[in-house]
């Protein structure tokens, strides 16, 4: 306990000293004293800035504490003799994550893949030879970015708990799991054709202009069902995506496409496309499905994904759309994940290089034609 003058505060039990801050400024330190089981003890409740502390604020602690409550100090000691495997960590980070789509995929995947193989393992007594089990065992039924996601989740939970000082972090870096997600769908000028055919024939309005609105706005599945109709600015000409995967709010343009689409589409919820209930879809239409059989589309074509790799493809083949506003338009993070589209400006990098050759022939023609009129007349 420092050997600072203690100030006493209005409530019983909680006094201050005067101390500084991290920015040099005068700054008060709340502790309280109170008696638990026949000892008198004393602890520090917070300081005046950095922790938002007060008076009243320390003396609800106090009250706590008295009423059995453990201290900071008590739950460090009760953390070092518990034992936290990996279940145990699993369960406190669920707890203090959000309950989100995030979060349910990764339940999903700790009790898949980590519980029945790690899950009773502490993260100090985990070896290299486990992880790399674990991404074995993985990898023989699953593709390599669900592999990266499982490895990603463990390397999560145990950073949460050492973060927390409830274990240590892991003792050895673990594996870097390498993907090639390259793959981008395109359609053909047939099987355009064909498609939007078959969604004009569709009877099902919801299922036809949620495909229609992908095609003209490359929007993610998840972004159409969350889309509301305050989303939409029409005066203004803007859509709002609600928190898209990029983790942060964000507005596309509405083009003259999604314009007449929107304007069009039956308002019977809240929500643009909205699921059972008049809630927020978890799935696109079944009728979707249905559409891309009718247009002839290969098995393997992701009817939503696709359609939002088609509206990638055709801005970066164009030539005129430069990468960082194709990330924009496609709200990508990071440039790295728009790159991939990068190969398909190979065209007019092509075009461009065969028009340099013609040039190159007309100098050598002109040249020649310049020799010939010299020796003629000689």
């Amino acid at each position: 306990m420092p050997s600072l003058k203690r100030i006493r505060t209005n409530y019983p039990g909680v006094f201050y000293i005067n101390g500084t801050s991290s920015g040099g400024k005068p700054e008060r330190i709340y502790y309280i004293r109170y008696r638990k089981a026949g000892r008198m003890i004393e602890e520090k409740a917070g300081r005046q800035f950095q922790d938002d502390m007060t008076p009243a604020r320390a003396a609800n602690i106090r009250t706590k504490r008295i009423e059995g409550a453990a201290s900071n100090q008590e739950r460090r000691e009760e953390a070092k003799q518990e034992i936290w495997t990996l279940t145990r960590l699993w369960q406190d980070y669920s707890v203090h994550k959000l309950p989100t789509k995030g979060l349910a995929t990764d339940r999903s995947r700790f009790q898949k893949f980590i519980e029945s193989a790690l899950g009773n393992k502490r993260p100090e007594d985990l070896s290299p030879l486990d992880l790399d089990r674990l991404r074995l065992q993985v990898a023989k039924s699953h593709k390599p970015q669900t592999v990266k996601h499982v490895i990603s989740l463990l390397v999560r939970i145990v950073n949460h708990g050492a973060r927390l000082g409830l274990c240590p972090g892991l003792p050895f870096k673990p594996p870097t799991i390498k993907v090639h997600n390259l793959r981008t769908e395109d359609l053909s000028p047939e099987q355009l054709q064909a498609l939007m055919e078959a969604i004009d024939q569709e009877p099902d309005i919801q299922a036809a202009n949620f495909m229609r609105l992908v095609l003209a706005t490359g929007m993610r599945r998840g972004e159409v069902f969350q889309l509301q109709w305050q989303d939409l600015d029409f005066e203004r000409g803007f859509v709002h995506l609600r928190t898209p995967k990029s983790g942060v709010d964000t507005k596309i343009p509405m083009n003259s496409a999604a314009r007449e689409i929107l304007s069009n589409h039956p308002r019977t919820s809240d929500f643009v496309f909205p699921g059972r209930g008049n809630r927020a879809r978890t799935r696109y239409p079944k009728a979707i499905d249905r559409i891309r059989e009718k247009a002839g589309l290969p098995p393997d074509f992701r009817p939503i994904h696709g359609l939002r790799h088609f509206f990638a493809s055709q801005l970066a083949s164009s030539g005129k759309v430069d990468m960082y506003v194709l990330q924009r338009l496609l709200t990508h993070r990071a440039p790295t994940t728009t790159m991939r589209y990068s190969h398909l400006r190979d065209q007019p990098l092509r075009l461009a290089s065969d028009l340099v050759v013609g040039l190159l022939g007309e100098v050598v023609n002109g040249n020649k034609a310049k020799v010939a009129n010299l020796k003629r007349e000689e």
